[in-house]
């Protein structure tokens, strides 16, 4: 027979040997400079955070508002459902998951950390929404209501992530919930433009009513799911603790690769592979990054799907929706640069292949560069389909957006791991580390070769002959400088 043992007195046993070895006030000190930064960078910022989340007077059509609201509850439910959301952390998952202990008081913590979170970034989506399309008397109720959504939107993926089911129906209504998001806040922009409006709107009884009937509905919801808390499997809390345990270590370590390394192991672990032949006629590692195309459409899907991105963007100055232009080329292209990635940490496909580093680098350039091309091509059509850009022939800038692109992807899969090495910086506010920078700008650094292509869409001018032939040099001459600079043909490896 199988005794559960009181859990409180194990996690104050623990804590006590957690904490024995640090000095008395530093969990105070610690929690005294987080409140300290926010204090400073609120009175820095409040203006304009101000004039982001709370216009003098509602902006925001009623169309717009729903696609926003929907774009917001799809992602934060897809990210709830990859985070766990009931986790535990590393030393509870190896040692007390296991341990005749009562599992709901186990899990408990992590719901409750996980409520505060998902109510804290649904009240702070609903208030940019509010502010911008509701009048400022009923933004309480509305503020309130959207905690609540954000609550149930975490009970949704708990129970998702007991029951596979439930997780395959859930992941879908996510996706179904951002794409019609998406696809209204573009009918809005090309076609119907609805205005803010001004009638027809709840009165703040009924819209108070309505947020405590929502409170009461999920305050049941909670005590069902709480009820069943212990019945989730194991191998579920266990992934997501390694989900969540690589999300530390990336932040207290400054090495983004933990992240992308996890997710790619399990991309690939979940899928059914069959070998098969690269074509021909395509340079051998053009034909593997070819191959690896093939098998990510899901990717291209959601790549297709942020092609209105930089139209969605064209409210703000222009030279923000150039760079989104860029930023998703960059992204496009990054789709398989993994290989490339693995190629600059090993290169021992390229021995055995004979191939020197420029041959390799070349080779890896095509796909790349394609799908920066193709991506920036729709971005662009888009826009002058729409009417945001003058007179001239844009699409034809995707060539030289391509090429730029396609190098900023590469360029940023050879960064490889983090340098803690390099020197940190003393400021004002404390030392900042300049390893994790100089690897933040490896790769979009290479994204100056587009600036004309920022100019002409920022200045509001029809695009020249003169001035597409000078990106598109320029583009290519920048391309052949970077591989003319960083590969040798009598070298190998892809790091010097």
């Amino acid at each position: 027979m199988t005794v559960i043992v009181p859990l409180r007195p194990v996690r104050r046993w623990i804590h006590q040997r957690q904490v024995s070895h640090r000095e008395r006030g530093a969990t105070l000190g610690n929690l005294y400079f987080a409140a300290l930064l926010i204090a400073v960078v609120g009175a820095m910022t409040h203006r304009q955070l101000a004039k982001i989340f709370w216009p003098p007077a509602p902006d925001l059509g009623v169309l717009p508002a729903l696609a926003l609201g929907l774009l917001g509850a799809g992602f934060l439910l897809k990210t709830m459902r990859a985070v766990g959301p009931v986790t535990l952390g590393r030393p509870a998952a190896y040692f007390l998951l296991t341990a005749p202990v009562s599992r709901r008081r186990l899990l408990l913590p992590s719901l409750r950390l996980a409520a505060l979170a998902a109510a804290f970034v649904a009240a702070l989506i609903t208030t940019a929404i509010a502010g911008h399309a509701a009048p400022h008397s009923l933004a309480g109720p509305l503020i309130g209501g959207g905690a609540l959504i954000g609550i149930g939107l975490l009970l949704i993926a708990v129970v998702a992530q007991r029951v596979r089911l439930g997780a395959t129906v859930t992941d879908g209504a996510a996706t179904l919930a951002a794409a019609a998001g998406l696809i209204l806040l573009i009918v809005d922009n090309l076609a119907i433009g609805d205005p803010p409006a001004t009638g027809g709107r709840p009165s703040g009884s009924a819209l108070l009513t309505l947020v405590l009937a929502l409170a009461v509905a999920v305050g049941l919801a909670t005590a069902v799911v709480v009820r069943d808390l212990a019945r989730t499997p194991d191998d579920r809390i266990l992934e997501a603790a390694k989900t969540t345990g690589t999300i530390f270590d990336t932040a207290f370590g400054m090495e983004p690769s933990f992240i992308t390394d996890m997710v790619a192991r399990r991309y690939w672990t979940r899928r059914r592979l069959t070998s098969t032949r690269p074509p021909s006629r395509l340079p051998v590692l053009t034909g593997q990054d070819y191959l690896m195309l093939r098998r990510r459409l899901p990717r291209l899907v959601w790549l297709l799907a942020a092609t209105p991105i930089p139209l969605l963007l064209t409210a703000a100055p222009r030279w923000v929706a150039a760079i989104a232009v860029l930023l998703g080329a960059m992204i496009a292209g990054g789709t398989t640069t993994k290989t490339v990635n693995t190629d600059a940490g090993n290169p021992v496909l390229l021995r055995l292949l004979g191939l020197s580093s420029r041959q390799a680098l070349t080779q890896r350039l095509w796909i790349p560069g394609v799908l920066a091309f193709a991506w920036s091509l729709i971005a662009l059509v888009l826009m002058q389909l729409a009417g945001d850009l003058p007179a001239g022939p844009w699409p034809l800038l995707s060539i030289p957006a391509g090429v730029v692109g396609g190098l900023a992807a590469v360029r940023r899969a050879r960064a490889g791991f983090v340098r803690n090495d390099l020197l940190p910086l003393d400021t004002p506010m404390g030392t900042v580390s300049t390893g994790p920078l100089v690897y933040a700008f490896a790769g979009p650094d290479a994204l100056i070769l587009g600036i004309p292509t920022v100019i002409a869409i920022g200045q509001g001018t029809p695009l020249t002959l003169t001035l597409l032939l000078f990106q598109t040099a320029l583009a290519l001459v920048g391309a052949r400088a970077y591989l003319a600079g960083t590969t040798d043909p009598e070298r190998v490896e892809l790091q010097a």
